[in-house]
């Protein structure tokens, strides 16, 4: 293996650790700070020992020190800590694998120390603190080459490997330092381009919120400046529409309240109990609606880990829209709620005949404020969607217009069937 390849295969083991850490970072929203310098140092601490287990250590019987990289990194973050713990492996792997004398290397990564010590004092650039320690460094290799790695070769030979390695040194960690500096900017930028679309989705929220509230309000004043009380049948005509204003208001608040307020809190739970409990519960209102529903339930019990309560709220909500979506027109109004098993995740399907939707509708159905109902506030599904996707499922609309629609819920079995 030629010198350039040596340096490239140490770059790429040294980078690669370092690429995945940022990656981790992208990828894993929310990260704390400790999680962060965690995963820094798992980062750093790999990189070493990919250099040290996997990478060239000599070439033409001269020790490859691109080594120091990890270390110099520590101090370019200012990880004192980190950076103290990597000197020591490296004090053992140079004492124990090139013989240089553990005193001599002591005194070389205590200078370190000192010149990091001053940097932090004198608010010197990180980069430049680099530069002095690769200075630093020529200087300690210069007499650890002559007294302990190759006293017995000559003095042009020591010398040219000096001066190699030393450039090689210089140039490696600057691109290296620069490489992972774009890396970090990268995903600074990336969760940068997050908390703007999350500040955009916020504020589209709120126009909603006020747009929907308004609208209540406005009819509620515009009846008001109508109303003549001493005209008895306009204050009786008047009155049922504001108070019907005022109801979707507060439905509309209410349900806002309940989007911001999602608290998931899993237990075992048998849903097959749920659904026993969601057929008694709107018997009454099937009945009152003139539909038929049908419920295809095993008899044995099925254990998931879940809020009973919340997926309670989502299903009632569900069906009470497909009762609300029945058909007028259709001798019989069907709704009908099956439990599947499908690899690790349980189906519970609800389908309807009743009117369907168009394109338009199923494409908007999970948006918030979309609704086409006269009094919806169009929070619902959306909060169910919430919901169910705070368990790990799923939730998954189809329709045909005047067919009827179909609503797939999918969860997780986390906890095996009883």
């Amino acid at each position: 293996m030629s010198y350039i390849e040596v340096i490239i295969e140490s770059i790429i083991l040294l980078l690669c650790p370092l690429g995945l850490y940022l990656l981790y970072t992208i990828y894993k929203k929310n990260l704390s700070c400790d999680e962060k310098d965690l995963g820094f140092e798992v980062a750093i601490i790999s990189s070493l020992y990919f250099v040290l287990r996997f990478g060239t250590c000599c070439y033409n019987d001269y020790p490859i020190i691109l080594f120091d990289i990890p270390l110099l990194i520590c101090y370019y973050k200012r990880k004192i800590s980190l950076g103290i713990f990597i000197t020591l492996i490296l004090i053992v792997y140079e004492t124990l694998f090139l013989g240089i004398n553990p005193l001599f290397l002591a005194l070389e990564y205590s200078s370190y120390l000192i010149v990091y010590s001053l940097f932090v004092k004198r608010k010197l650039k990180p980069i430049n603190v680099v530069n002095y320690f690769i200075v630093i460094k020529s200087f300690m290799l210069s007499l650890a080459v002559f007294w302990f790695i190759s006293p017995e070769k000559t003095y042009s030979s020591n010398l040219f490997y000096i001066f190699t390695i030393i450039i090689t040194l210089y140039f490696v960690t600057n691109i290296i330092i620069s490489i992972f500096a774009k890396g970090e900017k990268v995903v600074e930028l990336h969760n940068d381009l997050e908390n703007i679309e999350k500040e955009k989705d916020l504020r589209r929220s709120l126009f909603k919120v006020t747009h929907e509230i308004k609208n209540p309000i406005a009819v509620c004043k515009g009846y008001l400046d109508m109303i003549d009380i001493n005209d008895k049948k306009k204050v009786r005509k008047y009155i049922p529409i504001i108070k019907d204003e005022i109801t979707r208001t507060l439905v509309l608040m209410d349900d806002f309240l309940d989007y911001t307020k999602i608290k998931i809190e899993k237990e075992d739970m048998d849903l097959v109990m749920l659904l026993e409990d969601l057929e008694d519960y709107l018997e009454d209102l099937f009945k009152k609606n003139s539909i038929k529903a049908e419920f295809s339930i095993p008899d044995e019990d099925i254990y998931i880990e879940a809020d009973y309560n919340r997926l309670k709220q989502v299903f009632i909500n569900l069906l009470k829209n497909a009762i609300e979506a029945k058909d007028n027109s259709k001798k019989e109004n069907k709704i009908k709620i099956s439990l599947e098993s499908d690899n690790n995740f349980m189906k519970i399907i609800i389908e309807d005949n009743g009117i369907g939707m168009d394109k338009d509708t199923l494409d908007n159905v999970s948006e918030m404020f979309f609704t086409t109902k006269k009094k919806g506030s169009g929070l619902g599904v959306s909060l169910s969607k919430e919901i169910v996707e705070q368990h790990g499922g799923d939730l998954v609309y189809n329709s045909v217009k005047g067919e009827g629609t179909r609503v797939i819920v999918t969860l997780p079995k986390e906890v095996n069937m009883a």
